[in-house]
């Protein structure tokens, strides 16, 4: 996008209002006059702006999209919202959206000694106003992250939040700001802009996706960089360096994470990456909401990605999928025998040390084992090495490839995660959803999200992180596999289970009120 726009000034937008009769008189079928503004009741919208490096549909590199794609569609469902979202203005933003992308106009953007230019581009769909940060110094690169100027980047994104809002004449009730790279905008909002007046009755949550990346940083850099005077050091030093996360959740009303069991996980050392003293601190005004999942967008009875269309009433072209798919991967054909399944990232936390430990002790019975992922090196190697030692058994896919993702949750049988940690999890989710039955560890949204099949739940589940604990429920569910009419029943019910972000909307929506109050 082009950097030498001029400015043009946009007219502040109004706020929606609703104009409600008084009950008695719509019940009589009586006109209520206009000069009467004591029987006059004006219901006006909430405004909540979301602030966020990344959402779907546009740009995507994991869970915290989904989220914001989602929860900002969901909320905008009811009429007491106006939702908004902004993000930066990425290179890899692909041209089929950028091509319907309204240029409304740019500012410069004070960010300690720089003034740096800002356009600002508008995008609205499914009652959702979307805006884009455009800098091409910062955004016009490959990919969202792991620059090393990436603490300065998104600082100028979250200066630019401030400064857009008056452009825009849009001063939101909730400011809604996600992992580190959105935390700033809480911290500039209490620091620099709560003197202002419009900026003064603004109240901010923090929503911590993932507490492992924090935004760590020289002290000496405070001012220089971030622009944020020494003065508010307190706020966010931590550990004898600047941490961005620490800063939010010291400064917000209310701060979150992705599910109520992640919640509670984050107080104890071993999964709070030395934050647990912060959060302990704040706990009170700590919650934990569950992400949920579009089943509009994840749906086998519409999704062209299928090989076949199905449905939880009729599971039967399911076998079609499975049948495809082993002939995709180059497995034996073979309909009774049970597909397992990891789509993940080949990373230390995601469980893969529990799954080389006994992988090979299950692939001497009749299954066969499908991975589809990238990650570090030493695992990327060892699961392909896997694949050519055990060929007809297994099938490892080293990429990161969506259409091939929708034909394993659709094809597998079971579908493996047995993760260290997880802020919430969302390929479980998606996995129930295409009827593909989950087998997790009890951790974070895991847990809370999947239940085991000995208590009538929908899934089967492991306590402890322990690899022959994991084989032993992969075990439990090769047993109900054989029992035909069980799995149909199993399936049925991980199919039907509710991942909608409607019960999620609700409680944020509880949230928001209960800041407001």
């Amino acid at each position: 996008m082009s950097t030498t726009k001029k400015t043009t000034k946009k007219p502040a937008k109004q706020t929606e209002e609703k104009i409600v009769a008084p009950i008695e008189a719509v019940e009589k079928g009586e006109e209520t006059p206009a000069e009467t503004p004591a029987e006059v009741a004006v219901e006006v919208k909430k405004k909540i702006l979301f602030v966020a490096s990344e959402a779907a549909p546009f740009i995507a590199t994991g869970g915290l999209a989904e989220v914001i794609g989602s929860l900002s569609k969901a909320l905008a469902k009811s009429d007491r919202y106006d939702v908004r979202v902004i993000i930066p203005l990425y290179q890899d933003i692909k041209k089929e959206f950028r091509k319907d992308f309204k240029f409304i106009g740019n500012i410069f953007v004070p960010l300690s000694w720089r003034n740096q230019y800002c356009g600002i581009f508008e995008y609205t769909v499914d009652n959702v106003t979307y805006y884009f940060v455009d800098n091409e110094y910062y955004f016009k690169r490959p990919g969202c992250y792991g620059y090393y100027d990436d603490g300065e980047r998104f600082a100028f994104f979250c200066r630019s939040v401030m400064e857009i809002l008056g452009f825009v004449g849009f001063y939101p009730d909730v400011l809604h700001c996600h992992d580190w790279q959105g935390a700033l905008a809480a911290l500039y909002l209490k620091t620099i802009y709560c003197f202002r007046p419009e900026y003064q009755f603004i109240r901010a949550v923090f929503t911590i996706h993932n507490i492992e990346y924090q935004g760590k940083y020289s002290l000496d850099i405070l001012e220089d960089l971030f622009g944020i005077s020494y003065r508010f050091q307190y706020l966010v030093e931590y550990d004898r360096c600047i941490n961005l996360m620490k800063g939010a959740i010291e400064c917000c009303e209310r701060f979150s994470t992705v599910s109520p069991t992640y919640a509670g996980e984050i107080k104890d050392p071993y999964f709070a990456h030395g934050l647990d003293g912060i959060v302990r601190r704040n706990e009170f005004k700590l919650c934990g909401i569950l992400n949920g999942i579009d089943p509009d967008y994840y749906d086998p009875a519409t999704d062209s990605a299928l090989f076949a269309n199905y449905s939880a009433e009729d599971i039967s072209p399911k076998a079609v999928c499975k049948e495809e798919l082993q002939r995709m991967l180059n497995l034996p054909v073979k309909p009774e025998t049970p597909v397992i399944a990891m789509i993940t990232r080949l990373v230390a936390h995601k469980g893969l040390d529990l799954v080389k430990e006994v992988i090979e002790q299950i692939l001497r019975q009749d299954v066969q084992f499908v991975v589809l992922g990238t990650g570090d090196a030493h695992y990327e190697a060892y699961f392909s090495d896997l694949a050519r030692r055990y060929q007809g058994k297994v099938a490892t896919v080293i990429t990161f490839n969506s259409d091939l993702s929708r034909k394993i949750y659709s094809g597998a049988d079971i579908f493996l995660m047995p993760s260290k940690s997880e802020p919430c999890g969302l390929s479980q989710m998606i996995a129930s959803r295409y009827g593909t039955v989950a087998v997790v560890r009890e951790t974070g949204g895991l847990r809370d999200s999947i239940t085991p099949y000995g208590a009538g739940g929908n899934g089967f589940t492991f306590h402890d992180y322990n690899a022959h604990d994991m084989m032993y429920v992969i075990n439990e569910a090769l047993g109900v596999y054989r029992n035909k009419d069980e799995w149909r029943k199993l399936v049925k019910k991980a199919m039907t289970t509710d991942f909608s972000w409607d019960t999620s909307a609700k409680s944020y929506e509880k949230l928001y009120l209960e800041m407001l109050k």
